[in-house]
């Protein structure tokens, strides 16, 4: 066994999962090469990302001053693309 893995605090829940997700369940860590304990341990970590991912956004978009972003947005403006700026 992988000696930092051997160090790693973990804990055991029982999972109750309806029978046609676990066979599902099943059937994709199989494919993919994985345990269903890891197969569920990485959609619950992918989960909380999106979710934390998420609350980030939103926390950033509370700070947005969407006032300022419509005037700068609005400015005529700037000087046009130099040679060598524009993609082939």
């Amino acid at each position: 066994m992988n000696e930092a893995r051997a160090k790693r605090p973990t804990q055991n829940y029982a999972l109750r999962l309806p029978a046609s997700l676990k066979a599902e369940v099943e059937r994709v860590a199989h494919d993919e090469g994985a345990s269903i304990n890891q197969f569920i341990a990485t959609a619950v970590a992918e989960k909380l990302a999106a979710l934390k991912t998420a609350a980030y956004f939103a926390e950033k978009r509370a700070l947005a001053d969407f006032e300022a972003f419509d005037r700068i947005m609005a400015r005529s403006g700037g000087q046009p693309p130099q040679n060598g700026d524009r993609l082939p």
